[in-house]
C-alpha cells in the first residue's frame, strides 16, 4: 500500500510539472503575441534572420525573448543591432509599433543599435508598461518627442535613447524616476531647456544630454544628484553661469560642459575634500572668464582639464602642481598672463600641455624639463620673446610634438635640437624670426611627420636630407627667402612607403625657381594639397603631373610658367580648387576640364588664354573673373565667340 501511495505521488509530481512545463512552451499571453507579432510585422528588413523564426504561438521559444517561468508572460525583448559575442551588427528597418506596449509584463525592453527602426515612441508607454526597468532604444532613426508617459515608469533604471533623431524637450516628469540609474538623450534634436526636476533623480549615476540643441540655464538643483559620476552637457546652446552647487557632487567623476555659451566665472572648490573623485574636466568652446583660482588644485583626482578657447584671464596658480594625477592640459586661446609657474614640474604624469595663443612671457622654467613623460608641448602664439630655443627641451625624453610658432625666436635653427633624446614626429616653429639655412641634420629625424617652417626668413636651398625622411606627412616652408630647386621635395615623397607619405606641401611665397618638371614623378599617389604659388618658378607642367590622382587642392598661381595647359590635368578628378593665374600659359581650355565635377574654386585669370571655354558645367557656373585677363578668351561666362 505504502508502495502504490508513492507511485501515485510521484505520478501526480510528474503531471503537475509536466503541466507547468507545457505552460511555458506553450502558447504564450495573447496580449504579447499580438504585440510581438504586431512589432514583427512592422519591420520590413531583418539583416540578423531573427525575426524570420518567429513562426507559431510558442512566443517564450523565439530567439530574443525572455518568458516568466511561472507565468509565461513576456518579460524581456532582447534583440540588440551588435552582437556581441562576435561583434556583428546588424539592422532592422521599419516602423515601431505602438501596439509594443501590450507587453504588459516587460521589464526589459533591448531595440538599441538597430539603426533603421523609425516612428515615434508610443504616448502611452509609461501607462501601460509599469514593471519596465530598462529602455534601450537608441541607435536607431525614431522621431517625435520624448512621450511625457516615461515618467510614470515607477521601476526604470536605464533609459538610453541616443542617437536618434528625436525632438521636442525633455519631459519634466522624467524628475519622477527615482530609481534612475542612467539617462541617455545624446545626439538627438532635443530643444527647450533642462528641467529642474531632474535634481529629484538622487540615484542617477550618469547623465548625458551631449549634441543636442538644449538652451537656457543649468539649473541649481543638478548639485542634488549626489550621486552622480558622470554629466555630459557639452555641444548644446546653453547659456548663463554654471551654477555653484555643483561643487557639492560628491561622487562626479567625469564633467562635460564644453561647447556652449556658459559664461562668469568657475565655481572652484572652497575647500578641500569637494568634488574629490573629479578625473575628467572639460569646460572648453565656452564664454568663461575670471581667473584661475588657487582653490583649483583641490581637485587632486583631475587626470584630463580643457579650459580652452574661454576668456579666462591672469595669472596660471602655482596651485597646478599639486594635481600630481594630471596627464593632459589644454589652455589655449585666453588671456592667461604671467609666468608659466615652477610647480608645473611636479607634474610627472603630464603627457599634454597646450597653453598656445595666451599672453605667457619669458622665462620659461626650468622645472618643465622634469616633465619627462611629457610628449605634446604647445607654446605658440605667446609673447615669449625667445633668444632661442631652451637647450633643457632637449632632455626631454618623450618629447614628440613641439609647436613653438609665433614665439618670438631669433637667429638660426639652434644645433642643440639635433640631440634631443626624444623622437620628433611634429615640429613647428612658424611665424618667428628665424633666418639662416634649414639646417641639414633635420633629416636625421627619421619619425618626423610634420614640419613648419612657414613665415620665417629662411635661406638657400632645401637640403637633400630631407629625401631621408620616410614619413614626412606635412611640409610648410612658405613665406620665407628658400631659393634654388623644389626638386629635393618630391624626391622626399618617393621615399616614403604606399605611395609616398607627403599629403601637404605648401612652399609658396619663396624664390623657388626651377624643379616643376619632378611633380608627379615616382609614386607620389597621396598628396592632396600643392601649394607653389608665388615663386619664380619656369618651365612647363609636366605629364607626370596627371598622376597625383588624390589631390585635392593645386595653387600654381604667380609664376612664370609657360605652354599650354596640359590635358593631364583633367585626370584629377577629386580636384576641388585650381588657381593658375598670373602665369603665362597660352592656347585652349582643353575640354577636359569639364571632368573636374568637384571643383569649387578655379582662377585662370592673367594669362595668355583663347578660344572658347568649354561649354558646360563646372566651368560655365564660375564668375567671369576666372578667366579675365586673357584677351582671347570667350564664351560664357565671357562675351559670346565671334562667328
Amino acid at each position: 500500500m505504502g508502495y502504490q501511495l508513492v507511485q501515485i505521488v510521484t505520478l501526480l509530481t510528474v503531471m503537475a510539472f509536466g503541466g507547468a512545463l507545457r505552460k511555458v512552451i506553450g502558447e504564450c499571453s495573447s496580449d504579447d503575441l499580438e504585440g510581438l507579432m504586431a512589432f514583427k510585422n512592422g519591420i520590413q528588413m531583418d539583416t540578423s534572420g531573427r525575426l524570420a523564426k518567429w513562426v507559431g504561438r510558442n512566443c517564450c521559444e523565439w530567439e530574443g525573448v525572455v518568458c516568466d517561468n511561472a507565468t509565461t508572460r513576456v518579460t524581456q525583448i532582447l534583440l540588440p543591432g551588435l552582437n556581441e559575442k562576435d561583434f556583428v551588427q546588424t539592422q532592422m528597418v521599419g516602423q515601431l509599433s505602438p501596439s509594443m506596449t501590450l507587453l504588459t509584463s516587460l521589464e526589459i525592453l533591448d531595440l538599441g543599435g538597430l539603426v533603421g527602426l523609425s516612428g515615434a515612441i508610443p504616448q502611452t508607454i509609461g501607462l501601460q508598461m509599469p514593471k519596465l526597468q530598462k529602455l534601450y532604444l537608441y541607435g536607431n532613426n525614431l522621431t517625435g518627442p520624448v512621450p511625457e508617459s516615461i515618467g510614470d515608469f515607477p521601476n526604470l533604471q536605464e533609459l538610453a535613447l541616443h542617437e536618434n533623431r528625436i525632438s521636442g524637450s525633455i519631459p519634466s516628469s522624467l524628475g519622477s524616476l527615482r530609481k534612475l540609474k542612467r539617462l541617455l538623450l545624446y545626439s538627438n534634436q532635443i530643444s527647450g531647456t533642462i528641467p529642474f526636476s531632474l535634481g529629484s533623480l538622487t540615484n542617477l549615476v550618469e547623465l548625458d544630454v551631449h549634441d543636442n540643441a538644449l538652451m537656457g540655464h543649468i539649473p541649481n538643483s543638478i548639485g542634488q544628484m549626489l550621486s552622480l559620476e558622470k554629466l555630459d552637457l557639452s555641444s548644446n546652446m546653453l547659456s548663463g553661469s554654471i551654477p555653484s552647487s555643483i561643487t557639492n557632487l560628491t561622487a562626479i567623476s567625469v564633467l562635460y560642459f564644453d561647447t556652449n555659451y556658459l559664461e562668469g566665472t568657475i565655481p572652484f572648490p572652497s575647500r578641500p575634500g569637494e568634488m574629490p573623485s573629479l578625473s575628467f574636466l572639460r569646460l572648453h568652446n565656452n564664454h568663461l572668464s575670471g581667473n584661475i583660482s588657487p582653490s583649483f588644485g583641490y581637485l587632486v583626482s583631475l587626470q584630463r582639464v580643457s579650459l580652452s578657447n574661454n576668456k579666462l584671464e591672469g595669472a596660471l596658480p602655482s596651485s597646478l602642481g599639486n594635481l600630481h594625477s594630471l596627464t593632459e592640459l589644454y589652455l589655449s586661446d585666453n588671456s592667461f598672463s604671467g609666468q608659466i609657474p615652477k610647480s608645473i614640474g611636479q607634474l610627472s604624469q603630464l603627457i599634454m600641455l597646450n597653453i598656445s595663443n595666451n599672453l605667457i612671457q619669458w622665462p620659461l622654467p626650468q622645472e618643465m624639463s622634469s616633465l619627462q613623460n611629457l610628449q605634446t608641448l604647445d607654446l605658440s602664439f605667446n609673447p615669449l620673446n625667445l633668444s632661442s630655443i631652451p637647450p633643457w627641451l632637449t632632455s626631454m625624453s618623450s618629447l614628440s610634438r613641439l609647436y613653438l610658432a609665433a614665439c618670438g625666436i631669433k637667429g638660426q635653427i639652434p644645433d642643440s635640437l639635433q640631440t634631443t633624446q626624444s623622437p620628433i614626429q611634429e615640429l613647428d616653429l612658424s611665424g618667428n624670426l628665424l633666418s639662416g639655412p634649414i639646417p641639414s641634420w633635420l633629416g636625421s629625424f627619421s619619425q618626423l611627420y610634420l614640419l613648419n617652417l612657414s613665415s620665417n626668413s629662411l635661406e638657400l636651398h632645401i637640403p637633400d636630407s630631407l629625401t631621408n625622411l620616410p614619413d614626412l606627412g606635412v611640409l610648410d616652408l612658405h613665406s620665407n627667402k628658400l631659393t634654388g630647386s623644389i626638386t629635393g621635395v618630391f624626391n622626399t615623397a618617393q621615399q616614403g612607403t604606399s605611395g609616398g607619405s607627403l599629403t601637404y606641401i605648401d612652399l609658396s611665397d619663396n624664390n623657388f625657381s626651377s624643379g616643376v618638371e619632378a611633380i608627379g614623378v615616382g609614386e607620389q599617389l597621396n598628396i592632396q594639397h600643392l601649394n607653389l604659388s608665388h615663386n619664380l618658378l619656369k618651365g612647363t607642367l609636366p605629364g607626370s603631373l596627371g598622376r597625383l590622382n588624390s589631390i585635392h587642392s593645386l595653387d600654381l598661381s604667380f609664376n612664370e610658367l609657360a605652354s599650354n595647359l596640359p590635358e593631364v590635368l583633367a585626370k584629377l578628378t577629386l580636384l576641388e580648387s585650381l588657381k593658375l593665374q598670373s602665369n603665362h600659359f597660352s592656347g585652349n581650355i582643353p575640354n577636359g576640364f569639364l571632368k573636374l565635377r568637384k571643383l569649387k574654386e578655379l582662377d585662370l585669370s592673367d594669362n595668355v588664354l583663347e578660344g572658347e571655354i568649354p561649354k558646360g558645367k563646372p566651368l560655365i557656373d564660375f564668375p567671369g573673373s576666372t578667366y579675365s585677363g586673357n584677351k582671347g578668351l570667350c564664351g560664357k561666362p565671357l562675351s559670346p565667340c565671334k562667328l
